[in-house]
């Protein structure tokens, strides 16, 4: 009885990768199926007008915080 190993070596490698393949591709699907369920009983709230004003203020602290970094670490 005489078998080729480099053929039966493939053979064991495709179903093992098709093993994972197959896994990964169910784990998205559920992954997807759950995201959606979440989002639609938990919807995220909607940013407020006064959220989004705070926010690009927040912004505008931090920009000069890191510039006015950049400018000492130069001088120093």
């Amino acid at each position: 009885m005489e078998t080729n190993l480099v053929l039966e070596g493939f053979k064991f490698m495709g179903l093992g990768m098709g093993t994972v393949l197959l896994f990964l591709v169910i784990m998205i699907v559920c992954m997807n199926i759950m995201s959606y369920i979440i989002h639609k009983f938990f919807p995220e709230p909607k940013a407020s007008l006064d959220t989004a004003v705070n926010t690009t203020q927040d912004n505008k602290k931090i920009i000069a915080a890191i510039s006015a970094a950049i400018s000492h670490h130069k001088q120093g």
